[in-house]
């Protein structure tokens, strides 16, 4: 098959640090390339990818957002994508609502995966609008806002089955791994370690929105001696700090549509503590490789028992569910489906 992947310019495929969509579209691009697919990925130049790389600009944009216009570098990926159309089977968008005008005028077969949170006002009139568009979830949490919408599959990620290693001893810390942010709720991940007298270490990016807050409501709390602030982390640095890690705490706040560092966790054979929000419950298997929990008394409670977990189990709930392969064949199903139409 012949398949177009379009990715954001934000980051690189993959990210240097962090980015889960660019990271998940890497994921699937090479896990297509390796089944034998002839695949074409719309990217930054400085990707990296065994799939044909099309650039549209020389490095990712997200250093650079505030100055420069990142849409015009969008005008052209978009011009490259209508150009090439034909070339292709099924084209694959991975950039939220950029490419609804074009792909009116494309006779190819299309898909757009959503990535982020639906539940945002201004984006009821443009998904009825363009009601017609097939759009692929990451998990069935996310299409409550939007159940109208024209969904086609729910996919949920993977990743690599030998991305990272089985770590069968639990280590003596907590970890927290993401962005800090109000949704994000790292100072709930304080409280939940400090309750239990156990080291936190936080491996997070710190995004210029977000610098007021961290300074206001976060940097008091990583004063305490328990709490060990990484800053943000690359791929090595995030598997060291998760291997060694005794639990994940993924205290969210908002409808996460689909958390990519709980089946980072899992492949490790790290239990996850999570917050009833969003996909988690989806994800998330109570007590096979984590608990879910509603309020901080259970997640106290939850982290003092997390020992009751086996690390055996979470891995494998990753293996059954959550690999790259099982991702490309969703999607491959998906794909299969539209051109059938």
């Amino acid at each position: 098959m012949k398949i177009a992947q379009v990715s954001p310019l934000f980051e690189s495929v993959p990210p240097k640090g962090y980015g889960g969509t660019e990271r998940v579209i890497s994921y699937l691009t090479e896990e297509l390339v390796r089944q034998g697919h002839e695949v074409t990925l719309f990217a930054t130049a400085d990707s990296i990818t065994d799939a044909k790389l099309v650039p549209s600009v020389e490095r990712s944009l997200r250093a650079e957002m505030l100055n420069r216009s990142w849409l015009a570098y969008d005008a052209i990926q978009m011009d490259k994508v209508a150009k090439l159309a034909n070339n292709f089977d099924i084209i694959h968008f991975h950039t939220d609502y950029l490419h609804f005008p074009l792909i009116r005028h494309i006779g190819t077969p299309h898909v757009t995966t959503l990535h982020g949170r639906l539940d945002l006002p201004e984006l009821v009139p443009v998904f009825e609008h363009f009601s017609s568009c097939p759009m692929v979830s990451i998990s069935d949490s996310q299409r409550t806002p939007l159940p109208w919408a024209n969904w086609c599959g729910t996919v949920y990620h993977g990743l690599p089955p030998d991305l990272y290693r089985f770590h069968p001893e639990p280590g003596k810390y907590f970890a927290f791994l993401g962005r800090i942010s109000p949704e994000k709720r790292v100072d709930r991940a304080v409280e939940i370690a400090l309750s239990c007298n156990t080291p936190l270490y936080v491996g997070a990016k710190i995004d210029k929105a977000d610098e007021a807050y961290f300074d206001r409501e976060i940097r008091p709390l990583f004063e305490h001696p328990l709490i060990h602030y990484i800053g943000e982390v690359d791929e090595r640095q995030k598997h060291a700090l998760l291997a060694g890690a005794k639990a994940l705490l993924f205290p969210i706040d908002w409808p996460e549509p689909f958390g990519l560092v709980m089946i980072e966790a899992f492949s490790c054979g790290v239990p996850v503590i999570a917050y009833n929000h969003g996909s988690v419950p989806e994800i998330l298997e109570e007590g096979v490789n984590g608990f879910v929990v509603h309020n901080q008394q259970e997640a106290m409670q939850a982290a003092k028992h997390i020992e009751t977990i086996d690390r055996a189990s979470c891995r494998a709930s990753f293996d059954r569910r959550f690999t790259a392969c099982h991702m490309a064949e969703n999607y491959l199903q998906v794909y299969q489906r539209l051109i059938a139409r």
